[in-house]
């Protein structure tokens, strides 16, 4: 392992993985999405749906596939961390 290798003390593989993974674990994760890029990937995703949405469906029904596309299967709505309760 490179990064072993150029600490001083050229520690073993095990030891290497336990000192990366605490250094994995003490860095700050990235910030969350602003809300632009939110509403941006929001409207990639629409735009993407409806170049394979069904065009013989009427509009309503349309909107409606692509609602539930956008919102994500029932069974993971209540544990989504960035949308509110």
């Amino acid at each position: 392992m490179k990064w072993a290798e150029n600490q001083p003390d050229i520690p073993t593989l095990s030891e290497a993985t336990r000192r990366l993974v605490e250094l994995g674990l003490t860095v700050k994760s990235a910030a969350r999405p602003t809300a632009k890029a939110a509403a941006r990937a929001a409207e990639l995703a629409a735009k993407a749906i409806d170049k394979h949405a069904d065009s013989s469906a009427p509009s309503a029904e349309r909107e409606s596939r692509e609602n539930r596309l956008l919102k994500g299967p029932n069974a993971f709505r209540d544990v989504r961390k960035d949308s509110a309760k």
